[in-house]
């Protein structure tokens, strides 16, 4: 069990703000500080700073932050893990980005369900940002996204590796054949939300060519994946999406890639957990086994 201190200190991280700090944990404002005041003198080290009237985390505030969160966030696991023994059952809880959650999960995660009867699985789907929040909050175990992170705050395994492409209507006609990204530009383009790890991994690609989003005619922003093919399909844009997403509609005929020579981009699906977890050996081991067969 933590000090009751530490739920002090880290109630603080989130508000940077001793009055809302105190108004959340129903204690007074000078017994916050006291908390603070005595961690401080524990690790030797200053924990906030103050600029006017704004407060910041030190750098070894930030660090004793990510190390406590992921202590209690471990805690509170070992708590539920424990009482699921007793009961004879276990709780997984894990996130998917919608890409991967909608196109990609089904098939490989069915087999774990079926040869694991007495787990409760908890399948989150969001974005990479959202899904990056809540590991971070300790809300899921682990996650599979398709998006950038922070590498050095995370362990790994890769899932697979995937195509991603431009894809528009197979009746959509160009008034001259794209060969090049800027053939595109006089287009309407369908993207998802910021945030969301298909946009991220567009607007990099664009700029290694030194383009963006704003180079198109202009863009529809749509939050959902399903309703981007959809209104592909009708005929209302292009898009680029990653072909796994799209190979029903390819297979069928209602889609068509659009092969451009300066746009080849393959990238990582990629299973995620915090790096300083108890629990690392265990979540690695039911991410092998959700891997799909070579």
């Amino acid at each position: 069990m933590l000090d009751f201190r530490i739920d002090t200190f880290l109630c603080v991280c989130r508000h940077l703000n001793f009055t809302k700090a105190a108004q959340e944990l129903n204690i007074t404002q000078p017994a916050v500080s006291q908390h603070i005041h005595h961690l401080e003198n524990e690790y030797g080290t200053k924990l906030f700073t103050q600029d006017g009237k704004k407060l910041f985390l030190t750098d070894n505030g930030k660090l004793l932050y990510k190390k406590m969160n992921q202590i209690k966030n471990d805690d509170e696991s070992l708590k539920e893990i424990l009482s699921q023994n007793n009961h004879g059952l276990k709780d997984i809880s894990f996130g998917v980005t919608m890409t991967i959650g909608e196109y990609i999960i089904a098939d490989p995660i069915s087999d774990y369900i079926k040869n694991h009867p007495d787990t409760n699985l908890k399948i989150t789907f969001g974005n990479t940002s959202e899904l990056l929040k809540k590991l971070s909050e300790g809300v899921i175990d682990f996650a599979l996204v398709e998006g950038y992170f922070p590498e050095n705050d995370y362990e790994t395994l890769l899932f697979s590796k995937e195509e991603f492409v431009s894809v528009c209507s197979a009746k959509h006609s160009f008034t001259q054949k794209p060969r090049v990204i800027k053939d595109l530009f006089p287009e309407r383009i369908l993207i998802r939300e910021p945030g969301s790890g298909t946009r991220n991994i567009l607007e990099r690609a664009l700029a290694l060519n030194n383009y963006s989003t704003s180079d198109f005619r202009n863009f529809i922003q749509v939050e959902n994946m399903h309703a981007i093919i959809s209104l592909i399909e009708k005929d209302c844009g292009i898009t680029f999406l990653y072909k796994a997403a799209v190979a029903s509609g390819l297979q069928s005929g209602y889609l068509k890639t659009i092969p451009l020579d300066d746009f080849r981009v393959k990238h990582d699906f990629t299973f995620i957990w915090p790096k300083d977890t108890v629990f690392s050996e265990e979540i690695r081991a039911i991410c092998e086994e959700i891997l799909p067969v070579a």
